[in-house]
């Protein structure tokens, strides 16, 4: 008979295959771009920028989201600098991380979110939307980003 096997979190398996919807972060000092998707369609959609920079309204605008989508699993962006080494902002991606995956008690991965903004950016004038009437719109959009970088790296997972 075969032996039984424990299923494995992301805790325990940092690639563990999460089912359901997904919720991505691009993290900033002010602003927090959100995004969600489906993991079985593997798709991002930008949802959403939060505009705080103390954690507690930031925390309960995200909050709000959570209770909204029930996801399964939250993935931040870790802004690495160009050459993959950490800086500041890396650190601060991580703490940010722990503190979503401590508040929420969900699971929290972290993906190489190098040049999302850029990315973001140029997704955005291609749709003719650019300038300061548009410009919250690049936090939910690199977090779509980030998202959709998840889904590409773990579909055959």
């Amino acid at each position: 008979m075969p032996e039984a096997t424990m299923p494995m979190s992301s805790a325990t398996w940092p690639h563990a295959k999460q089912i359901g919807t997904i919720m991505a972060f691009d993290f900033g000092e002010r602003y927090v771009g959100v995004a969600v998707g489906e993991s079985l369609l593997g798709v991002a959609h930008p949802l959403d920028v939060i505009d705080a920079e103390a954690n507690e309204p930031r925390f309960a605008a995200i909050g709000a989201l959570i209770a909204e989508w029930s996801p399964a699993l939250l993935v931040v962006g870790l802004p690495l600098a160009i050459d993959g080494s950490e800086r500041d902002m890396t650190r601060r991606a991580r703490r940010f991380g722990r503190q979503l995956e401590g508040r929420f008690h969900l699971p929290v991965t972290f993906i190489d979110e190098r040049l999302s903004s850029a990315e973001a950016d140029a997704m955005l004038r291609a749709q003719g939307r650019s300038g300061r009437a548009d410009k919250n719109l690049n936090h939910p959009v690199a977090a779509q980003v980030i998202l959709q970088a998840y889904f590409d790296e773990h579909r055959s997972a």
